[in-house]
């Protein structure tokens, strides 16, 4: 009976395994079904997104003080708002990020909700993306990966 249960567990673990796996190879697509997988609300993997350009200070193209706190912001510091399903009523507030853009990485604060943006972006201050090393004529939306810090 042992023997059964262990063995089950491990068919078990290696299924996920083959599930989890799948899934971030092709993106969060089943592209054997043409579906598309919902992307979890708080990413425990990298979850690709489109990183845009956001100006976090009074008169900014921001608009309005950051929802987290009420505040501006200064452009310096390594600041984002996320798409509104990522932010999940302000449940990343004040949280780090991780974010990766071809080799380089950096850590950003969500200090913002994105409202007015499409489902899979992360707008950054230009900080961040200095940080990452964007090349200046690049900057406005470009290819990102970001999880949870």
């Amino acid at each position: 009976m042992k023997t059964s249960r262990v063995v089950f567990l491990l068919l078990i673990t290696l299924l996920i395994s083959c599930i989890e796996a799948r899934y971030k190879l092709d993106g969060g697509k089943n592209t054997s079904m043409g579906q598309h997988y919902k992307r979890p609300l708080f990413a425990s993997t990298n979850t690709n997104a489109v990183m845009t350009l956001n100006n976090f200070e009074k008169g900014g193209d921001g608009g309005g003080p950051s929802e987290c706190d009420g505040e501006y912001h200064s452009n310096n510091l390594l600041i984002v708002a996320l798409s509104s399903r990522w932010y999940n009523h302000g449940q990343r507030c004040l949280n780090y990020i991780n974010i990766y853009y071809n080799d380089a990485s950096t850590q950003a604060m969500v200090v913002d909700e994105c409202s007015g943006c499409g489902d899979d972006i992360v707008d950054a201050s230009s900080a961040v993306w200095v940080a990452l090393g964007v090349s200046q004529s690049d900057w406005g939306e470009t290819g990102i990966t970001w999880s949870d810090a």
